[in-house]
């Protein structure tokens, strides 16, 4: 989260009572993330306080976001802990706000583990493979706007900021995920929604229960496989490493097995998925600290993270055997 885009108590206040959400009591900004400008909300109803996470959408277009909000609103409704897309009086979710689009949702309790035990890892995943099943019913699609095709896309334009071993790594690797996407073991993966950008600042917990997941606006129709190696590139890592923890990685795909099984060509190519999620978020990365936009509260990631991580998937491969 981040903000480009500043928003006035008044200007809030009339989109809450757009909502029929209450008087204002607050408005803040948050520092977190980059792609869209949030701010948390707290109003005052019937004296009770309730609070809200306020979005305006930075890059993504009011053609778009249908598909973000109805999906969090139909996980929600499942029971899944998404927050829920705040309706206006004719039942819409998706609003306007300083000519932009915007969306107002709950603020779900509890808080972000940075430093997750095995039983978090558990349960995120778990939460995942319910959010995949979940999902198979929604009746909307959208690619993955930051898969195949925007790598392919993006990679030229970041080029000229890396020096030769980067170069020739993201190279072979953007070479490698094509020949594997053209592949019929890769065709034949389960797909649908995926949250595409399940990070531990992503979640929520109330001591190891999950109690939240959010931020769904890089979410689209793509493979499950790819969803739970991003989870798995990030919540699993060995501390300052780029390194799998084996426990914790066991723990997640553990538990994301149970609730639904893993098929035997996701089996066989969770290792190229890996190297699939490093490379995803090293080029977002790279464009992002490379091509930045104007923001207050701006935060930007290091690239070198996932670099690192691409480097180990490719040369120490996680390999599973069958299941048991």
């Amino acid at each position: 989260m981040a903000v480009y885009t500043e928003v006035s108590f008044s200007q809030a206040q009339e989109l809450l009572n757009q909502l029929s959400l209450g008087d204002l009591q607050s408005l803040e900004g948050s520092s977190g993330g980059i792609e869209n400008t949030n701010y948390f909300v707290s109003a005052e109803q019937g004296g009770v306080v309730a609070h809200y996470v306020l979005t305006l959408f930075e890059r993504l277009s009011f053609e778009q976001l249908p598909f973000y909000l109805n999906l969090m609103r139909h996980l929600a409704r499942r029971g899944l802990p998404v927050p829920q897309p705040m309706p206006n009086a004719l039942g819409q979710i998706l609003h306007r706000l300083q000519g932009k689009p915007a969306a107002v949702v709950n603020r779900l309790p509890g808080k972000s583990q940075l430093t997750p035990t095995p039983a978090h890892c558990a349960a995120l995943g778990a939460a995942l493979a319910q959010l995949h099943l979940v999902g198979r019913d929604f009746d909307q699609s959208l690619p993955n706007l930051r898969g195949l095709d925007w790598w392919n896309a993006t990679v030229p334009v970041v080029l000229p900021f890396l020096d030769a071993s980067q170069s020739a790594l993201i190279r072979s690797e953007l070479a490698y995920q094509n020949h594997v996407a053209a592949s019929s073991a890769y065709a034949a993966l389960p797909r649908g929604p995926i949250h595409a950008d399940l990070f531990r600042d992503n979640a929520l917990f109330e001591g190891e229960e999950l109690t939240g997941v959010f931020d769904f606006y890089f979410a689209g129709v793509d493979s499950w496989l790819f969803d739970l190696a991003v989870c798995l590139n990030d919540w699993a890592l060995a501390p300052q490493t780029a390194t799998p923890d084996a426990a914790r990685f066991s723990a997640l795909l553990h538990a994301y097995d149970q609730v639904r099984a893993l098929t035997q060509a996701e089996r066989r190519l969770l290792p190229a998925m890996l190297r699939a999620a490093a490379l995803r978020f090293w080029i977002s990365r790279l464009w992002d600290l490379h091509l930045p936009r104007d923001a207050q509260l701006l935060q930007a990631h290091d690239p070198g993270q996932f670099e690192q991580i691409l480097r180990e998937r490719a040369v120490h491969p996680v390999t599973l055997g069958a299941p048991a």
